[in-house]
């Protein structure tokens, strides 16, 4: 865990990620919709979509250890996701998250992350694990928004969760491939 120390916890969390070529496709139609919708946002890089877990800022270095340690005890099979609407999330004032979510598509997604949760709580991270959750892939932020869209589904197979440290981009620290 020490590896991770240099990168102090501010910006670090738990994360699904698409494969590459389901990343470029989310970034092609997030450009479409972006010009639909006359955003002026920046869309975010293909590399940076995700959906996020858990937040691990701020933890010591302890906790931040003790989550890791939930991580690889987790054992599930791959599963896949499938979002299928758009919609503005409230954010701050000029900075609107413009999101791909659904719902019968993500059950499986909801489900792992009650696991993970369960397997952080018995790791001392109760709290951390009692958030609430709205699965979800940011596309851009705007001072606009705009109500919720249904979409053509877009989807992949989560077969691993990644450590990610946000600054300046993402970079996965640990990765953890799903396996029953």
């Amino acid at each position: 865990m020490d590896r991770f120390a240099s990168f102090g916890s501010a910006r670090l969390f738990l994360a699904t990620v698409p494969d590459a070529a389901t990343a470029e496709r989310i970034y092609r139609l997030a450009s479409v919709l972006k010009r639909a919708h006359c955003f002026n946002g920046k869309l975010i890089a293909p590399e940076r979509l995700h959906v996020s877990l858990f937040s691990l800022g701020g933890l010591p270095d302890r906790q931040l250890c003790a989550a890791c340690e939930a991580a690889t005890e987790l054992r599930t099979q791959p599963f896949e996701v499938s979002f299928d609407r758009t919609a503005s999330f409230r954010g701050q004032p000029g900075n609107r998250p413009f999101v791909l979510i659904g719902e019968k598509g993500l059950r499986w997604l909801q489900s792992f992350r009650q696991m993970l949760g369960v397997a952080m709580a018995r790791r001392g991270l109760r709290r951390l694990a009692n958030t609430n959750f709205t699965p979800h892939v940011t596309l851009l932020y705007d001072a606009r928004g705009v109500d919720e869209y249904p979409i053509e589904p877009v989807g992949w197979t989560v077969t691993e969760f990644v450590l990610v440290h946000s600054q300046r981009g993402h970079q996965h620290l640990a990765r953890w491939c799903l396996r029953g």
